[in-house]
């Protein structure tokens, strides 16, 4: 039984000690194929884009001729060697880990990476070149390239960029006149890509660059106007992340029992999978590190992990606030109570981000597909939808919803609040402390929120407070197509006798009191027709209750 690779993004370390790995090298031949040498791939963070690049980087490594057998001979790629196979001198740059709190550190930062790596391939390559740490990052790679050409006569570099946009993004989230400063006519980092360019005119035959958005593209393209972005690429939906079937190949390859993994890909597709980066592309996509995250614990502990959400990944995932503040007012607003609650948003994926641009709804919907907060789910008049993929995503929305309201209300949910709801809800079936804090919200909200107040409003400050009792698993009518009630609370582990909750929610404004009774039958009425689904009825422990808010008023009734 091979080891699982979390956490390794070395390749050739990864087959020398034997890890488990997922063949993606069928891609290799797909990307010499297409017609353009420059290649631009984004992903979100977290989805083996650099082991990918450690793939490239050591099939095409011409010192790595005699390791080739070893390093591929079991791959699809070892079976089906391309002409161009360790045909090339690698240089590898890394441009993640900036110092971005200035902006001198980040030059700093961005010319100490580009020497690091340079330095590498000199030592790699036998070159006789002499780093000037005195001169500029441009300079330094200028240089190169000509002491390159000059001693390694006919002989050609393929670059690799990881993490190009790594310190953009970085300085995207707080400091944008420093992003424009970077990246403008004169900035440090657009001339280093002119020198590229320059480069690709003579001695660097292939280049592949990935990162998370293109955000610093739009602004490099008068100095790197030669690259193919296949991010949306049909062909290449596929290529990092796990498909359904590559992961139920790993699970086997792991001695699971059939039992467990038929008990355990139900939950990693509720929080891992749901990615798809194409309009056109055949299977939504697993998070590779997520899962790997996952698998490992499972073989660590003999049992699922408690904490679903690797705090690795949700540490990247974070910045999630920073993106959405950077589109301000009702627009932001309107994006994340849309997604939460489950609904598409019909929206145009800008390929390029223009800084000097204002970031407006549409620049806010394309970043958040790229990093991977938003995905395609469908199309509507041949422009993508896109929804929330999976319940980590939604987790770190609820999040950030519930920061939003706290602001807006003065109110802060407390760690002891959360352990009385726990007690209430997983003991007694009660959500008498919930609809306490739901009151609380509502009676802090300002009058102008109660004009555009509705059930959907109510129900998802409900939905973000339930999200976050972890030993719960929470459905709601969005995620079975509306063949579901509102909210059903049910507990992961169905050993310990906790209970289950179903709630309905209805909303009347306060000049429409006087249909209270009509609403709470309309709610009891449709959770007894729930009650009857043979899903339901499984359910052990389960209590049911119908909500309506009347303004800022609450009338629970239990059946």
């Amino acid at each position: 039984m091979k080891k699982l690779p979390y956490g390794i993004s070395n390749y050739e370390e990864l087959v020398e000690g034997g890890y488990y790995y997922v063949d993606k090298t069928k891609y290799i031949e797909k990307l010499e194929n297409l017609p353009e040498k420059r290649i631009i791939f984004l992903r979100p963070r977290k989805f083996g884009k650099t082991l990918f690049t450690s793939i490239l980087e050591n099939y095409y490594d011409i010192n790595k001729k005699e390791k080739f057998e070893n390093l591929y001979g079991e791959t699809y790629i070892g079976k089906n060697p391309t002409e161009l196979r360790n045909k090339y001198h690698i240089l590898r740059f890394n441009f993640s880990g900036i110092d971005t709190r200035n902006g001198e550190n980040t030059v700093l930062g961005f010319k100490n990476k580009t020497i690091v790596s340079i330095r590498r391939f000199i030592e790699k390559y036998n070159l006789n070149f002499f780093v000037n740490e005195e001169q500029e990052a441009e300079n330094i790679l200028y240089n190169l390239f000509q002491a390159f050409e000059t001693q390694k006569n006919g002989e050609k570099i393929y670059v690799i960029i990881d993490e190009y946009d790594h310190f953009a993004n970085e300085l995207l989230g707080f400091n944008m006149v420093q992003f424009k400063s970077l990246v403008s006519q004169n900035g440090k980092v657009r001339k280093w890509y002119e020198i590229l360019k320059e480069g690709a005119e003579s001695i660097v035959d292939r280049i592949f660059i990935t990162g998370v958005a293109p955000i610093t593209l739009d602004s490099l393209t008068s100095g790197f106007n030669i690259g193919l972005d296949i991010t949306r690429d049909e062909n290449f939906n596929e290529m990092l992340g796990f498909t359904g079937e590559e992961l139920t190949e790993m699970i086997d390859s792991q001695g699971i029992s059939k039992e467990n993994g038929k008990e355990m890909l139900p939950i990693m597709k509720e929080y891992y999978d749901g990615y798809k980066f194409s309009l056109y592309g055949k299977e939504k996509i697993y998070n590779s590190n997520m899962c790997l995250y996952f698998l490992n614990a499972y073989a660590r502990l003999n049992r699922m992990p408690e904490q679903l959400i690797d705090v690795n990944i949700a540490s990247d995932y974070s910045k999630l606030g920073k993106m959405l503040n950077l589109c301000k007012g009702e627009e932001r607003k309107n994006v994340i109570e849309k997604t939460i609650i489950g609904e598409g948003i019909v929206s145009e994926i800008i390929a390029e981000f223009n800084p000097e641009m204002e970031f407006t709804e549409k620049e806010l919907i394309s970043m958040l597909y790229y990093l991977g907060y938003l995905t395609i789910d469908g199309e509507v008049f041949g422009k993508p939808e896109l929804k929330i993929p999976n319940k980590v995503m939604k987790e770190l929305y609820s999040d950030y919803f519930l920061n939003i309201l706290s602001k807006e209300t003065d109110l802060v949910i407390q760690e002891s609040d959360y352990n009385e709801i726990l007690k209430e809800v997983a003991l007694e079936g009660k959500i008498d402390k919930i609809i306490d804090i739901l009151k609380s919200y509502l009676n802090n909200l300002s009058n102008r929120d109660y004009i555009k107040f509705d059930e959907k409003y109510v129900k998802l400050i409900f939905y973000c407070i339930a999200m976050n009792l972890k030993i719960f698993r929470l459905k709601s009518e969005m995620e079975v197509e509306r063949r579901y009630p509102d909210i059903l609370l049910i507990p992961k582990d169905k050993n310990k006798g906790y209970k289950s909750v179903m709630i309905e929610f209805k909303y009347l404004k306060k000049e429409e009191a006087n249909k209270l009774k009509e609403k709470q039958d309309e709610g009891i009425k449709q959770l007894k027709n729930y009650a009857e689904m043979e899903e339901i009825k499984a359910i052990e422990g389960l209590r049911k209750y119908c909500i309506v808010t009347v303004g800022a008023d609450v009338v629970v009734t239990e059946i």
